[in-house]
């Protein structure tokens, strides 16, 4: 736990950020829509409406823009903010009458890592209510994901009465145990964690298993509530693999092994490629690698894409290793279906978005036995879970399914049907937006109770006379 006696760096930066008066929560006034309520979902460095695959453009990005999409669908107006990385993007992007990305100018128009955009938040505060300002809208609620949106949110909570609900997407707490330099930033972003637990209205859990690292590693205050990702069940579901082998190009007869994300050490992509090495099938079987996932030559990720291909070099898997590059969502279910398994060794996932696509399409997972992809995959129903890093159990894992069509056939039948059940979008927004409304709900109750012990002038010596007529205990319990 953190040490609540000093002054964290969290609070001197709050101090840059605007201190207005708190306001009671209003309908949005903006024209045309009185009827719906106004509510904004922030995503400071992951843009809702940003190409999926680069560097900063993963399941986050995903997440707040189909949840947004999916909450406007429900009667919700939608606004989702982040930072604007280029002067060519424009401000606004509709994505349907009711949703919307905005971007907002903290610091300079271009890409900034994660671990140093915090100083630009109190810039990113400051543009959030200037454009509440200039749209004339408030919005009673406000859900933050990262902790640099949470922080952002705290200075909104400070100021104004809003219900603020968080999705963590990563745990610091988690994190940096797992890598070997560990950033400046880290203390903040701890306290920052431990913050938004405890003065949130409502964390939100994408598993149980990010439920109980919370509870074990950042505080034992706070609520939570646990409602799991999503996924777009109309856009990711069977598709005959024969069919999309020959859409794509690829042999029938090839064991496809996929792996679809960012190039990030993290990601374990390095233990995939090793075990495909060390599988039974790069010998005696139509081994065929398939690494999915955009990069940028100028940025990390295409440091760590560079450093796999040398990898894969020097492990003798060239000829049967295939890097398609970013995947759009009108053609990734495709390489879902094609794929005899799909692989996500990453070393830690508060979720997995890839397992629950894969698994929609009808492909098995083999997946990391850590964070919430223990809630996602169902060992030996929909996939295997494989200890992280352990090469020889990911090569042993990768044999097994690739050697057994009949189990795997059975895999995939179990895997499309959990999805279908448990994690589509319309679900995961059904289940915010009744979170949203009780949240809402108990905050106009309060301020209702609240105005009932705000008495008129004319009606305080009256009030005074019958709180003097009570009882000490009475009186005690009143006053509490």
């Amino acid at each position: 736990m953190l040490n609540q006696n000093r002054q964290p760096m969290a609070e001197k930066a709050a101090n840059n950020s605007s201190n207005k008066a708190k306001e009671s929560p209003i309908v949005s006034t903006r024209a045309g829509i009185p009827q719906r309520q106004a509510i904004a979902l922030i995503s400071d460095h992951a843009d809702p409406a940003a190409d999926i695959g680069k560097e900063e453009a993963g399941g986050q990005n995903v997440y707040v823009r189909q949840v947004g999409e999916a909450l406007a669908k429900l009667g919700w107006q939608v606004d989702m903010f982040t930072r604007k990385t280029s002067p060519d993007q424009p401000t606004i992007v509709q994505h349907s009458d009711h949703c919307r990305t905005i971007r907002l100018v903290a610091g300079a128009e271009k890409f900034i890592p994660r671990d140093e955009l915090f100083q630009y938040m109190p810039e990113f505060v400051e543009a959030f209510q200037k454009f509440q300002t200039k749209e004339g809208t408030n919005y009673p609620l406000i859900h933050t994901n990262y902790w640099l949106s949470a922080w952002a949110g705290l200075q909104l909570q400070a100021s104004n009465n809003i219900q603020l609900v968080h999705t963590y997407h990563s745990l610091g707490a988690v994190k940096y145990p797992s890598v070997k330099k560990i950033p400046a930033i880290a203390s903040t972003r701890l306290e920052i964690e431990q913050q938004i637990l405890e003065k949130a209205h409502c964390v939100v859990a994408t598993s149980p298993q990010e439920q109980e690292y919370l509870r074990q590693l950042v505080s034992q205050q706070g609520r939570i509530e646990v409602i799991p990702c999503g996924t777009d069940i109309d856009k990711f579901h069977i598709i005959s693999k024969t069919e999309a082998r020959i859409k794509l190009g690829l042999n029938p007869t090839d064991q496809i092994v996929l792996y679809v994300g960012r190039f990030d050490p993290r990601k374990g992509i390095e233990t995939m490629v090793r075990a495909c090495a060390a599988s039974k099938a790069k010998t005696s079987g139509n081994l065929k690698l398939v690494i999915a996932g955009g990069s940028d030559p100028e940025r990390e990720d295409g440091q760590e894409k560079e450093r796999i291909q040398q990898l894969v070099q020097e492990l003798d898997l060239a000829d049967q290793t295939i890097f398609p590059g970013q995947l759009s969502h009108d053609v990734l279910p495709l390489y879902y279906a094609a794929a005899d398994v799909c692989v996500v060794p990453s070393h830690y996932e508060p979720f997995g978005l890839v397992a629950i696509e894969a698994m929609a399409c009808g492909t098995p997972v083999i997946a990391s036995n850590v964070g919430g992809l223990k809630f996602t995959v169902v060992p030996e129903e929909t996939g295997l879970l494989v200890p992280p890093q352990d090469i020889n159990a990911w090569a042993a894992a990768i044999d097994r399914i690739l050697t057994n069509e009949l189990w795997a056939r059975k895999l995939r039948v179990e895997a499309s049907a959990r999805v279908r059940q448990n994690f589509s979008w319309t679900g995961v927004a059904i289940q915010l937006s009744d979170l949203y409304r009780r949240l809402l709900a108990q905050s106009m109750m309060d301020e209702r109770v609240w105005s009932l012990w705000m008495p008129t002038s004319s009606e305080a010596s009256n009030t005074t006379q019958v709180l003097n007529a009570l009882t000490p205990v009475e009186n005690l319990t009143k006053a509490s």
